[in-house]
């Protein structure tokens, strides 16, 4: 056999040997809980023991591991479940077998730190996993922009925020954009304008659809949330001057308090109720929002396709 050739079959039985090894110890895992669910299944208590089980192929079973975590995020996020149990200690398990693989911190702290539905709602253990890969990963700016997005959206901690993107703007190759939101974070903390700016970076900055559909949606959220307080305003001043609120929007077009009718991000209407108060046509295409909502309104079971929908 020619040395080529017997170099390159030596590499094959090396390789084949590998996945068998992965397949035996994945194997021996689910093996350890043989009446479990397949999701109690995926779960053992030490990452540690999983990693000196690994045989040494700690970077392919972490990919098999960061699998398992997205399927099991994306099986409960289609249900808009309320509950992650397994979430955080799959991350856990795969960051420990690989400290370097960074879409493990990028989109799982995502996963982790949105309110349910949306996520798991577990803001801490998301700092606690960025943290971690900082750790490993100290050159990584993108981690300090997760950490400080994360603080800033989820645990309002904006001086926490503020440091975050200091921290990330000093790393090579750190977008400028960091410290100009180290800044914004400093002076003006939980302001629409602030919370906008960092929208429209991660949409800028990522090419995953799926995070740029919800930065989106997020976005439209802001949206409403300026709009509604601004034309009650209008209504309220209104009746200070007539001694009425008005009855509808095209009552204040016609009297010029207005230029026309006003439209929500997604081109519907807003609606004009009794009292002044304005409210969204569908909340349910806008999840995110705070202001327009009718009292009471809760979150239907799945969201509309329209939520999604880049425009």
């Amino acid at each position: 056999m020619r040395p080529n050739r017997r170099i390159t079959a030596i590499l094959a039985m090396l390789l084949v040997a590998g996945m068998l090894a992965v397949l035996f110890t994945v194997r021996r895992i689910d093996a350890l809980r043989p009446a479990s669910t397949l999701e109690d299944v995926l779960y053992i208590p030490s990452p540690q023991l999983i990693k000196r089980m690994s045989l040494g192929y700690d970077g392919l079973l972490a990919d098999i591991y960061w699998t398992r975590a997205v399927q099991y995020f994306g099986r409960r996020h289609v249900v808009l479940a309320r509950h992650y149990n397994l979430l955080a200690p799959l991350l856990e398990i795969t960051t420990t077998l690989d400290p370097h693989l960074i879409v493990a911190y990028d989109f799982g702290s995502a996963f982790l730190a949105q309110k349910p539905p949306q996520g798991a709602g577990l803001p801490d253990k998301a700092v606690q996993l960025v943290e971690f890969g900082i750790r490993n990963n100290p050159d990584q700016w993108r981690l300090y922009y997760d950490l400080g997005f994360i603080h800033y959206m989820e645990r309002k901690d904006y001086a926490a925020a503020a440091d975050a993107f200091r921290r990330g703007s000093e790393r090579p190759g750190a977008h400028p954009w960091l410290k100009v939101l180290a800044a914004r974070m400093a002076e003006r903390g939980g302001d629409i304008e602030t919370a906008r700016f960092l929208w429209t970076k991660t949409y800028e900055s990522s090419k995953d659809k799926n995070i740029q559909a919800n930065a989106l949606a997020h976005l439209r959220a802001l949206r409403v949330d300026e709009d509604v307080p601004q034309l009650e305003e209008v209504a309220r001043r209104y009746r200070e001057r007539t001694g009425k609120y008005p009855e509808s929007f095209t009552e204040l077009a016609r009297a010029g308090w207005l230029p026309g009718i006003p439209l929500d991000p997604l081109r519907h209407p807003y609606r004009l109720v009794p009292g002044g108060k304005v409210e969204v046509q569908d909340p349910d295409l806008f999840p995110f929002i705070t202001e327009g909502a009718p009292p009471g309104y809760r979150p239907p079971a799945a969201p509309k396709p329209e939520v999604w929908k880049q425009q």
